[in-house]
């Protein structure tokens, strides 16, 4: 019995994110980081926000979370990223961003998962993002995963583009 073209697909999926270990950044990853930022969440601004040096002080600072997916040294040796910063009662997804032939295999999900728990911890059980009103997919990732929009901010992104607010209330399951 042959499998299904979405077994397969799904089967393709979650032995990609196995293949990744999430673990905490280090100073060492920053150029990667901001890379990743600049290919994928900061593309066609006019300036990288997200720079090595932005970066190492968000790894160093004891308010915000650096996680990467770390892979195959030849292929992807950071498939992915993610900075969250935490407040009192809050926290904010300040970047998500996964390799372009990595996406939709299940790694924003997973590094998701992994930084809700930690919100969940902390005590934290509000998360908020931001991200461009061009960025379906982004979009669509967040909805699928219990964040809500609540409100857009005109020229957000370097008074270019706006952007979407999201919120995910922690304490309310996901209805997908």
């Amino acid at each position: 019995m042959g499998q299904t073209r979405w077994q397969m697909a799904a089967a393709e999926r979650m032995s990609t994110a196995a293949a990744f270990v999430l673990e905490l950044a280090r100073p060492g990853d920053a150029i990667a980081i901001a890379s990743l930022s600049r290919r994928l969440i900061e593309a066609g601004l006019p300036r990288a926000d997200w720079t090595p040096d932005r970066v190492v002080r968000a790894i160093r600072d004891r308010e915000r979370t650096v996680l990467v997916a770390r892979g195959d040294a030849r292929h992807h040796p950071l498939g992915a990223m993610a900075i969250m910063k935490f407040r009192e009662d809050s926290a904010n997804l300040d970047l998500l961003g996964v390799e372009v032939d990595l996406q939709r295999r299940g790694l924003a999900r997973q590094m998701l998962g992994w930084l809700e728990e930690s919100a969940r911890f902390a005590g934290t059980f509000d998360i908020t993002v931001q991200l461009r009103t061009t960025n379906a997919a982004a979009l669509g990732l967040y909805r699928s995963v219990g964040f809500t929009e609540v409100g857009r901010s005109p020229l957000y992104y370097q008074g270019l583009e706006d952007a979407i607010q999201m919120r995910r209330d922690l304490r309310v399951a996901p209805t997908t």
